[in-house]
């Protein structure tokens, strides 16, 4: 009897597309993805995004349109940015989002799940993620809580399913999830940002929502309450606290630079791991396939692969209208 070697295996299992299907250990589905969209309150038209390829921001009335499209193109679960069209130091208005979504849930019903980001970055004249002290040198992060569970009871009135805190103070996911509790808002869920990376991939995504950090302010960055790239241990710790405090999914901020932390969560919790393949990732395969260095779809799965196989449950990608199209024609 012949001896089996490894080489001869692995070939064989490579051999045709047949048995790289069988054999193939992540199949990808267009279920597992969230589409982000960006509804601007200054605009009064849809207007394209310069900085993120084939991604626009929307008036209320081009989202549902929008939306529409992504429908009929397989899409159902949206996550939601608003850029207002005034800036503040507190006393912030949530009106417009807060229309915007109810416009959505009439428009849709529950065919459609709407998650709203929660954060004051684009809210505040400065483009910090939370509210100043008189120094204007620190954030404060129990203020800015109560204000970010003020907003979330507001949002899910409205008719959002889901809360998705991505301004990482401390302590903001007890205080969103007591609020909805105390309101008997029970079944919204919370999707923290439980690990988000103070990160050079955010730039497209802060050019459309006009909330690059540091104006008038000595606190120039976000290095304060983001995590650092060179602490990985941090940002398992602050999901750990995430999920004590009441959040339901746990997320990990950009992502493919950080596949070793969704990992390491998937191995330790039993939670939902989204994976938010961000502005920066997006626009960087975006500018390869322009520059004819690789194919469109191709690319974005090869990626998407990538974090199905590191642990992600979840992925928040720009593409993600095209997932159903793009997954069904992959070639294995």
């Amino acid at each position: 009897m012949a001896k089996q070697t490894y080489s001869g295996v692995r070939r064989r299992i490579r051999g045709s597309a047949h048995i790289r299907e069988l054999a193939a250990a992540v199949h990808l589905s267009h279920r597992d993805f969230i589409q982000p969209l960006f509804v601007d309150e200054s605009i009064d038209r849809r207007t394209e995004i310069p900085s993120l390829s084939g991604i626009a921001s929307d008036t209320p009335e081009s989202l549902l349109r929008q939306i529409s499209a992504d429908v009929e193109c397989g899409v159902r679960k949206f996550l939601l940015f608003p850029v207002p069209a005034n800036k503040a130091e507190g006393n912030f208005d949530y009106r417009f989002i807060c229309g915007v979504v109810r416009d959505i849930r009439t428009h849709f019903g529950k065919e459609v799940w709407i998650a709203v980001d929660v954060c004051l970055c684009a809210y505040t004249s400065h483009g910090h993620c939370g509210i100043l002290n008189t120094e204007r040198n620190a954030v404060l992060h129990a203020d800015t809580a109560q204000a970010l569970a003020g907003y979330a009871v507001q949002l899910a009135d409205a008719g959002a399913d889901c809360i998705a805190p991505s301004d990482m103070m401390d302590g903001r996911v007890g205080a969103i999830r007591d609020a909805l509790d105390l309101h008997g808002m029970t079944e919204v869920t919370v999707m923290s940002y439980s690990s988000k990376f103070s990160s050079q991939f955010y730039g497209p995504f802060r050019d459309a929502c006009h909330s690059a950090p540091g104006r008038g302010t000595l606190l120039k960055d976000r290095k304060t309450y983001q995590i650092s790239p060179f602490n990985g241990g941090d940002a398992l710790l602050s999901a750990f606290r995430d999920i004590e405090e009441g959040a339901d999914i746990i997320m990990v901020k950009p992502a493919l630079p950080y596949l070793d932390v969704i990992t390491g969560l998937k191995r330790q919790v039993h939670h939902p791991v989204a994976a938010y393949h961000v502005s920066g990732e997006y626009q960087g395969l975006e500018l390869l396939v322009q520059h004819g260095l690789a194919d469109r779809a191709k690319v974005h799965t090869e990626v998407w692969a990538a974090l199905k196989r590191g642990g992600a449950d979840i992925i928040i990608s720009y593409a993600a209208r095209h997932a159903e199209e793009w997954i069904s024609g992959i070639e294995y």
